[in-house]
């Protein structure tokens, strides 16, 4: 059953905006679900790096908060409705679920850094998709997504490449 578009006077041919509203609700509910993974580990961090980390992964969670925005709003920008309830995530995120009896610093650094290269790599799918589709709006903020994960990815993992 096709899903109603709202009027739009957005010129993308409706079969693209279909297809672009389905891979952006994709995407949202996995940020959704990272954004929630980050502010997982930022409640629970303990030891010895507590405090860096503690705001390391505020800052991370603040930064998804961001991307969620501009994915939800795009959806609706194309006719579509954004779906963002806890309720669609927990059925649509395809992100593992966070590990909820982890205190180290260093585990939730790797299992952040897991869901992070997830997302990343979904996004990048969602790129080719969604040039392959004509919509380089849409690319072109998957781009910027892409880009700012893979620096919270390299903020994050570099925590685990420290020899110390």
């Amino acid at each position: 059953m096709k899903s109603t578009l709202h009027k739009t006077q957005n010129n993308l041919r409706e079969k693209t905006r279909r297809v672009m509203i389905e891979l952006l609700n994709q995407q949202l509910a996995d940020a959704l679900d990272l954004g929630l993974q980050a502010k997982q580990a930022h409640w629970n961090v303990k030891g010895p790096h507590f405090i860096g980390l503690h705001e390391l992964f505020d800052k991370a969670a603040e930064e998804l908060e961001g991307f969620t925005d501009d994915i939800a709003e795009r959806a609706v920008e194309l006719g579509g409705v954004a779906l963002g309830t806890i309720q669609i995530v927990s059925k649509k995120s395809r992100l593992a679920a966070y590990p909820l009896d982890l205190t180290s610093g260093q585990k939730h650094v790797a299992a952040l850094s897991s869901a992070l290269s997830k997302f990343g790599t979904t996004t990048r799918a969602a790129i080719d998709t969604a040039a392959e589709a004509e919509d380089a709006d849409t690319a072109d903020l998957f781009t910027e997504v892409s880009r700012g994960v893979d620096k919270l990815l390299w903020f994050i993992e570099a925590h685990l490449q420290a020899k110390e």
